[in-house]
Protein backbone atom coordinates (compact mmCIF):
# COMPACT_ATOMS: atom_id res chain seq x y z
CA UNK A 1 0.00 0.00 0.00
CA UNK A 2 0.96 3.93 -0.87
CA UNK A 3 0.00 4.89 2.59
CA UNK A 4 3.33 5.79 3.96
CA UNK A 5 4.97 7.25 0.88
CA UNK A 6 1.39 9.69 0.85
CA UNK A 7 1.93 10.36 4.22
CA UNK A 8 5.87 11.25 4.02
CA UNK A 9 5.19 13.20 1.10
CA UNK A 10 2.89 15.05 2.66
CA UNK A 11 5.04 15.60 6.27
CA UNK A 12 2.51 13.82 8.17
CA UNK A 13 3.44 11.63 11.27
CA UNK A 14 2.02 8.70 11.75
CA UNK A 15 0.67 9.64 15.34
CA UNK A 16 -1.20 13.05 13.45
CA UNK A 17 -3.00 10.88 10.55
CA UNK A 18 -4.22 8.23 12.90
CA UNK A 19 -5.19 11.39 15.06
CA UNK A 20 -6.95 13.06 12.35
CA UNK A 21 -8.43 9.84 11.23
CA UNK A 22 -9.23 8.28 14.69
CA UNK A 23 -7.23 5.48 13.99
CA UNK A 24 -4.63 3.55 16.47
CA UNK A 25 -1.31 4.82 15.79
CA UNK A 26 0.26 0.87 15.57
CA UNK A 27 -2.91 0.29 13.36
CA UNK A 28 -0.80 3.01 10.92
CA UNK A 29 2.15 1.20 11.39
CA UNK A 30 1.01 -1.90 10.78
CA UNK A 31 -0.61 -0.99 7.62
CA UNK A 32 2.85 0.41 6.11
CA UNK A 33 4.89 -2.22 6.84
CA UNK A 34 2.22 -4.80 5.61
CA UNK A 35 1.57 -6.57 8.76
CA UNK A 36 -2.51 -5.40 9.06
CA UNK A 37 -4.38 -5.09 5.50
CA UNK A 38 -7.10 -1.92 6.50
CA UNK A 39 -10.44 -2.76 6.16
CA UNK A 40 -13.14 -1.42 3.25
CA UNK A 41 -14.24 1.92 5.84
CA UNK A 42 -10.51 2.54 6.64
CA UNK A 43 -9.09 2.31 3.56
CA UNK A 44 -11.97 4.97 2.46
CA UNK A 45 -10.59 7.14 5.22
CA UNK A 46 -7.24 7.17 3.54
CA UNK A 47 -8.81 7.69 0.35
CA UNK A 48 -10.62 10.37 1.13
CA UNK A 49 -8.02 11.80 3.65
CA UNK A 50 -5.11 11.69 1.10
CA UNK A 51 -7.98 12.53 -2.05
CA UNK A 52 -6.67 9.16 -3.82
CA UNK A 53 -8.46 6.40 -5.56
CA UNK A 54 -8.38 3.54 -3.34
CA UNK A 55 -6.95 1.34 -6.45
CA UNK A 56 -3.69 4.11 -6.24
CA UNK A 57 -3.51 3.46 -2.52
CA UNK A 58 -3.36 -0.62 -3.37
CA UNK A 59 -1.03 0.20 -6.06
CA UNK A 60 -3.57 -1.43 -8.91
CA UNK A 61 -2.88 2.04 -10.72
CA UNK A 62 -0.44 4.46 -10.77
CA UNK A 63 -2.55 7.36 -11.66
CA UNK A 64 -4.33 8.91 -8.20
CA UNK A 65 -7.37 10.52 -9.46
CA UNK A 66 -10.87 8.61 -9.32
CA UNK A 67 -14.09 9.62 -10.39
CA UNK A 68 -16.92 10.71 -7.96
CA UNK A 69 -20.47 9.76 -9.41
Amino acid sequence: MRLKELRKKRNISQLKLAMDLGINQNSISRYETGIREADYATLIKFADYFNVSIDYLLERTDNPTFLKQ
